[in-house]
């Protein structure tokens, strides 16, 4: 814990048997509390790896929901064990484990609600073998997004977030896309309602083992992106009333197969 705040890990997972270890074994238990992996339907051995770890609790889908259909069922998990604050990690080890403290300590003190590992911040993403395409890609959307929704993030495209228990208690994510494009959907709702969202720097990896979207399903993404941040401003501007920003949220309907 963190100032009586119960810190809890959501790991988000498929077909992460080959990562998940050298991922869970750098987590900080000196704060973190309890270490969620949702299982999304994967074909390797996730499970028996987690198991075989010790995490604590372990979740599996009955069928494949996609990426943000597994982060649904991560958030609403932790919040139900009684989480405080929720960082959401990668099991492929993309993502550095030890900035957690970091993250969670920003959330504990209440400097920010929500925290993001940001690639980009210390210009270090292509050093660290970002390929140019993503990192082009990256910097066009970022640059297009905080033009039409008027923020200023350094990306909004990263899988390394920080949240407290009062952000995702508000958010109505059942609404949102289970599928990539989810994660742009909820900053967007998180600036809807008015919060600020802080950045830390992440180096980040990249190679065979860790998780990344074919070029089509990129493209898919990027049009997502663009039409999420047009319908953020039409919301804003009340043109539109969108059920992610103005229908109170929904708990999860329960998708496990086996704890």
């Amino acid at each position: 814990m963190i100032h009586g705040k119960k810190v809890v890990v959501v790991l988000p997972a498929y077909n992460a048997a080959k990562t998940l270890e050298k991922t869970y074994r750098e987590i900080d238990f000196d704060i973190v509390d309890d270490v969620i992996l949702v299982d999304d339907n994967s074909k390797d051995e996730t499970v028996e790896v987690a198991k075989q770890i010790g995490i604590n609790h372990i979740l599996r889908h009955d069928r494949n929901y996609g990426y943000g259909g597994n982060q649904k069922t991560c958030y609403n998990y932790a919040l139900k064990i009684g989480a405080d604050i929720v960082i959401m990690l990668h099991p492929d080890y993309q993502y550095n484990p030890k900035l957690i403290p970091s993250m969670a300590y920003l959330i504990a003190k209440e400097v920010f609600h929500v925290v993001l590992g940001s690639r980009i911040l210390g210009d270090r993403a292509m050093i660290n073998g970002m390929p140019v395409y993503k990192y082009i890609a990256n910097r066009i959307l970022t640059w297009t997004q905080n033009f039409l929704i008027w923020q200023k993030l350094s990306e909004y495209h990263t899988g390394y977030r920080a949240f407290s228990k009062e952000v995702l208690e508000k958010l109505n994510l059942e609404a949102n896309s289970d599928d990539f494009i989810f994660d742009n959907q909820m900053l967007c709702q998180i600036f809807y309602l008015g919060y600020e969202i802080g950045e830390i720097s992440c180096p980040a990896k990249y190679f065979e083992e860790a998780s990344s979207i074919n070029f089509s399903r990129s493209s898919k993404y990027g049009l997502g992106v663009i039409g999420t941040s047009i319908k953020y401003r039409l919301n804003k501007w009340g043109i539109l009333k969108s059920d992610i920003y103005h229908k109170p949220a929904e708990k999860r309907i329960e998708v496990i197969a086996g704890k």
